[in-house]
């Protein structure tokens, strides 16, 4: 899951003076916001890939794994206040710098946790950290983008879906070396610390403004709050990868340990390139058509990973899913933004709030469900969410082909 895409408090103008070569410079700009994106997209696809191994340390049923997993959202979402006012009043840079390396620091309290109670506590720390990490670092995407004139995030979130991938390969070589959780979090912490440190001068060194202040409630939107619901949709499958498929692939799957991180790898890898194809795809297809064949894929490919639960169709089936959600939560900002009625800031924050409910809900309901009846079921439950999406795409008038 690239970072969910949150709003962003008002944004700071590239300042570019003292340089000789813009073209140079906005260019190395672009590379370091790509590289924060990066870090923080493999922090946290290292604690997706060693979920397993936690829960097994543990010895937690899938209903205590999905409460605690909970505690990660929660720390997210309640963050999101304090951290727009932090970016806003001390920059997004600074706010990087300091929370990107604290963010990997952070991991390695989850691969100390020794109880339930303490792996809780380090996963609302890391989801409290880790939101102030989405609003720096997207703020900083937003400003490259207006620096170049032309579209660029989509490729910011490809170098998240790509540290995942990456996150997840290394996490495979920890798992055959016989490294832990703890120690192999600490190797992350470091080249996170070093990223870093190469690069937080070649941010966008904005300028701290104060927003304008406004009333707290806004009367929401109808078709706002229908591309809530298919963000929302989107993301509690995004969340159904990253939290569960390890776990799918380990009890279900029942594949050998040294392939509990395939079913994650594969998803993360698709995921990245239908970013990196996305833009090339809507002006070929178009949004609309985009965003139906998006929501079929995840319908068909959790559909095979419940019916056919082995290594080779439950690779292929995660392999669709990670296609499927490539382009929806973009492209549904993408569409917010451009509503007539609210300030774009605004509608982002409606619609956030509702999609991000997705990835709040889903990992937790998911461990429910599999204690209830099966993991499968659960599964099963994600396959609907993708007709769903494809459902009330064809309804809505917001989102069109010609976008």
């Amino acid at each position: 899951m690239a970072p969910p895409s949150i709003p962003v408090p008002k944004q700071e103008a590239p300042e570019l003076t003292g340089q000789e070569n813009p073209i140079v410079s906005r260019t190395r700009i672009r590379i370091a916001v790509s590289l924060f994106y990066f870090g923080q997209g493999l922090a946290f696809a290292s604690w997706a890939s060693r979920i397993p191994d936690i829960k097994a340390a543990l010895h937690l049923s899938d209903a205590q794994l999905g409460t605690l997993l909970f505690a990660l959202p929660v720390g997210q979402l309640v963050t999101m206040p304090l951290s727009g006012r932090l970016v806003t009043k001390y920059g997004s840079e600074r706010v990087l710098r300091v929370a990107a390396p604290l963010y990997a620091l952070v991991l390695t309290c989850i691969g100390l946790a020794g109880s339930a109670w303490q792996l809780g506590a380090a996963l609302l720390a890391f989801g409290v950290v880790g939101n102030m990490c989405n609003i720096a670092v997207n703020t900083q995407g937003v400003a490259a983008e207006k620096m170049y004139g032309r579209s660029i995030m989509t490729s910011f979130h490809g170098a998240w879906s790509i540290a995942g991938f990456t996150g997840a390969l290394i996490g495979l070589l920890m798992i055959n070396l016989h490294v832990g959780p703890y120690a192999h979090f600490w190797i992350i912490t470091v080249l996170v610390a070093a990223n870093t440190w190469l690069n937080h001068r070649h941010l966008v060194q904005g300028v701290v403004t104060q927003p304008k202040k406004t009333g707290l409630f806004i009367k929401p939107d109808s078709t706002l709050f229908q591309l809530g619901v298919i963000g929302f949709c989107s993301m509690a499958a995004e969340g159904a990868m990253f939290d569960w498929s390890g776990v799918y692939f380990k009890d279900i799957v029942q594949a050998p340990q040294s392939l509990v991180v395939v079913g994650y790898a594969s998803f993360m890898v698709m995921m990245a390139l239908g970013r990196f194809i996305g833009d090339w795809a809507i002006r070929r297809i178009g949004r609309k058509t985009l965003l139906q064949i998006s929501g079929c894929f995840i319908f068909m490919g959790m559909g095979i990973s419940v019916l056919f639960p082995n290594i080779g169709a439950a690779t292929a089936g995660f392999m669709l899913v990670g296609l499927g959600v490539a382009c929806i939560v973009p492209s549904v900002y993408s569409a917010a933004g451009r509503n007539d009625k609210i300030p774009p800031g605004v509608a982002l924050a409606m619609v956030s709030s509702v999609a991000y409910l997705g990835f709040l809900m889903g990992p937790p309901l998911i461990g429910y469900i599999a204690e209830l009846a099966s993991l499968r079921y659960s599964y099963a439950v994600i396959a609907l969410a993708g007709l769903l999406i494809t459902t009330m795409v064809s309804r809505t008038k917001v989102i069109r082909n010609g976008d």
